[in-house]
C-alpha cells in the first residue's frame, strides 16, 4: 500500500464511524473532563488545608508521578493480557479512589497527606489504563485509519484541558472540593460501561503468557534493537526536554511578564489547549503534505517561535496568539511521535512500546521542567524561555543524525510457522536453546549477505534471542553459520511466533542467496541436557506426549 492510499482513507472524523471507536472516544472525553475537574477540586482543597506551596505543588505531582513510576510494568502488563480487562481493572482502581476521596471529603476526614495519597491511587489507575487503551485502538478501526484514531484521542484529552479547568473552577466555587471529586467518580462510570459493551474479538494465543519481570525485559529487549523506535523515543524525549519550558513556567509569564492574576492564567491555559485542538485536527493533513522527518523540524521551528514571542511579548493578546500556535505544534509533535510508535510496533509489544513513549515524553517534560526552573531562579523568566526557544530552533540539526523514520502502513504479524520436528522430551522450561542455521552463498554475494545478517540480528535480538553470531568457515568461504542463543523452549516458540511480515521478507531475501542442492539448514540443540539423559538402563524415557504442545500452521525457515 502506497503512502498515498494510506492518507487518502484516514481524514480525521473516519474513525467516529465505527461504533466501539465512538463510544469509547466519547466516553472518553468526559473522563478525562473528570480528571481536570478533580484537579482543581484537589489543588483549591488543599490551599484550604495549608499555606505550604510545596504541599499544593505535590497535588499535580501525586497525578501524574505514577505515569513514571508504572509505564513500563502497565504496558506489559496490558500485552500480558486483555486489554479490554485491563482497562476495566485500571478504571476500577481510579474510580475507587475518586470514590474514596469524595467519601472524606463528605464527611471533612480529608488530610494534607490523605488528599495526596487518593490523588496517587487515582493517578495510579489512569496510569495503568494508559498503555492498554492507546495499544487497543488499533483493534477498534482499521489500520489504515489508525493515525486518524491517535490524533482524535489527542483531541479528546485536549478538549478536557481547555474546558476542564473552567468547569473545575465553577464547580468548586459553587459547591465546593466535594462535589470536584464527586463528579470525577461519576464520569468514570460511562467509560466503564463502555468497555463491559464492547465484545472485543480476542486472538487465543496457543502459548501461555510471560511472567511480568520477563515480558518487562522482552519490551526494553524490543525497543533496543529497533532503531525507528529508539530514534522515536529520543526525539520525543529531546522535544519535552527543550520545549516543557513553556509548559513549566506558563504561571510565571502570566504573574512576571504579563502582570495578570488567576483569570489570566485560566485564559493562557485555554489558548494553548485551544490550539492542541487545532492542531490535532489537522495532523491527518500535515501526515499528507509532509514527511515525518519535516513536519517534526517545522513543529521544532514553530516552536521556537512561539516560545521566542511568549518570553518577549508583554500583551497579553499577542501572548494568547503565541500560546495558540505553541499547542497546536506541541500537540503535532506529540501525535506524530506516537503515531510512528504504534505503527512501527507489532501487536505482541505495543503496550510497552506505548508504555516506553509515554514514559519518554512525560520524563522529558519532567526533567525539562526542573531545569527550567532552576534556569529561571538564576536568570529570570524570559531569558530561560528565550534559552528554550533557541535551543528548539536549533533542534531540527538532531535529525541530521537520528531521521524521523518513513512508516505509512502498520506492521503486520507474519503467518505462524510450523513447529519443528521434535523427537527428545522437552517442556517449556527446558533449555537454553541453541538455534544454528547453515547458508550456502557465492563469494560475489557475501558483502550483500553479510549486510542482510545485520539486520536479521536486530530482528532475531528484538524478539527474544541472544548471544547472536555470523561465523565464515575459511575452509568453504561459501558455508556461513549464524547461530543465537533462546533462554528455554517456550522463549523459543515465541521467538519464532513474533516475527512479522516485513521481518519474514527479509529472511526471505537471505535465504533467496543460498546456493546449492540442498535447502538451509536448521538444527535446533539443547545447550544443557541434563534432564533428557536416562542415567538408568531402567529409567523409562519421558512420553512423546510429555513435549510441550504445539500445533503447526506452516513451513519453518529458523
Amino acid at each position: 500500500m502506497t503512502k498515498s492510499q494510506i492518507l487518502s482513507a484516514d481524514g480525521i472524523t473516519a474513525p467516529l464511524q465505527h461504533r466501539t471507536f465512538r463510544r469509547v472516544w466519547l466516553a472518553s472525553l468526559l473522563s478525562n473532563l473528570g480528571i481536570l475537574v478533580q484537579g482543581v477540586g484537589a489543588a483549591w482543597a488543599m490551599t484550604q488545608m495549608t499555606a505550604s506551596a510545596d504541599k499544593v505543588a505535590l497535588v499535580q505531582t501525586a497525578m501524574t508521578l505514577p505515569v513514571m513510576l508504572i509505564a513500563i510494568p502497565a504496558g506489559a502488563i496490558a500485552d500480558m493480557h486483555d486489554r479490554r480487562v485491563v482497562a476495566l481493572a485500571a478504571l476500577s482502581i481510579a474510580l475507587a479512589g475518586a470514590a474514596a476521596l469524595t467519601t472524606f471529603a463528605w464527611f471533612d476526614l480529608v488530610t494534607p497527606n490523605l488528599l495526596l495519597l487518593l490523588c496517587f491511587v487515582v493517578g495510579s489507575g489512569m496510569a495503568l489504563m494508559g498503555p492498554a487503551w492507546q495499544s487497543s485502538v488499533s483493534e477498534q478501526v482499521p489500520t489504515d485509519i489508525l493515525p486518524a484514531a491517535v490524533a482524535l484521542n489527542s483531541v479528546s484529552y485536549n478538549i478536557a484541558r481547555s474546558v476542564g479547568p473552567a468547569i473545575g473552577g465553577i464547580v468548586v466555587a459553587s459547591a465546593g472540593a466535594v462535589a470536584a471529586f464527586a463528579l470525577n467518580a461519576l464520569l468514570y462510570l460511562p467509560l466503564i460501561g463502555t468497555l463491559c459493551l464492547w465484545q472485543r474479538l480476542a486472538e487465543p494465543s496457543r502459548l501461555p503468557p510471560e511472567k511480568l519481570g520477563r515480558a518487562m525485559v522482552s519490551g526494553v529487549r524490543y525497543i533496543r534493537n529497533s532503531p525507528s523506535i529508539k530514534i522515536v523515543l529520543t526525539r520525543a524525549m529531546i522535544t519535552g526536554v527543550l520545549g516543557g519550558a513553556i509548559i513549566a513556567l506558563m504561571p510565571l509569564v502570566v504573574r512576571d511578564l504579563l502582570h495578570g492574576g488567576a483569570q489570566t492564567y485560566g485564559l493562557m491555559l485555554a489558548c494553548f489547549g485551544l490550539g492542541a485542538v487545532i492542531g490535532a485536527l489537522n495532523i491527518t493533513e500535515v501526515r499528507k503534505r509532509m514527511t515525518g522527518e519535516a513536519a517534526i523540524r517545522a513543529c521544532a521551528l514553530s516552536m521556537g517561535g512561539a516560545i521566542a514571542a511568549v518570553a518577549l511579548s508583554r500583551n497579553p493578546m499577542l501572548t494568547a496568539a503565541a500560546l495558540i500556535l505553541a499547542g497546536a505544534v506541541w500537540i503535532m509533535a506529540a501525535t506524530l511521535f506516537n503515531i510512528a510508535v504504534q505503527l512501527s510496533a507489532p501487536r505482541w509489544v505495543a503496550g510497552r512500546s506505548l508504555a516506553a513513549y509515554q514514559a519518554a515524553g512525560s520524563g522529558g517534560v519532567a526533567v525539562g521542567s526542573w531545569g527550567w526552573g532552576h534556569l529561571t531562579d538564576a536568570a529570570g523568566v524570559e531569558t530561560a524561555l528565550l534559552v528554550s526557544a533557541a535551543l528548539m530552533l536549533a533542534s531540527p540539526l538532531i535529525g541530521l543524525w537520528l531521521r524521523m523514520p518513513r512508516i505509512y502502513a502498520h506492521v503486520n504479524d507474519a503467518e505462524k510457522l510450523a513447529d519443528p520436528e521434535v523427537r527428545l522430551a522437552l517442556t517449556g522450561r527446558s533449555g537454553p536453546l541453541v538455534v544454528e542455521i547453515e547458508y550456502r552463498v557465492a563469494q560475489e554475494n557475501a558483502r550483500a549477505f553479510h549486510n542482510l545478517m545485520q539486520e536479521v540480528q536486530l530482528s532475531r535480538q528484538r524478539n527474544g534471542a541472544y548471544g547472536w553470531s555470523i561465523a565464515r568457515d575459511i575452509a568453504d568461504p561459501e558455508l556461513w553459520t549464524e547461530r543465537y542463543h533462546c533462554p528455554t523452549w517456550l522463549d523459543y516458540l515465541r521467538h519464532r511466533d513474533r516475527a512479522t511480515q516485513s521481518e519474514r521478507e527479509m529472511e526471505g531475501r537471505v535465504i533467496a542467496l543460498h546456493v546449492g542442492p540442498n535447502p538451509v539448514r536448521v538444527r535446533r540443540m539443547l545447550e544443557r541436557p541434563f534432564g533428557s539423559v536416562r542415567w538408568k538402563d531402567d529409567t523409562p524415557d519421558r512420553a512423546a506426549h510429555d513435549v510441550l504442545p504445539v500445533t503447526s500452521v506452516s513451513g519453518s525457515t529458523s
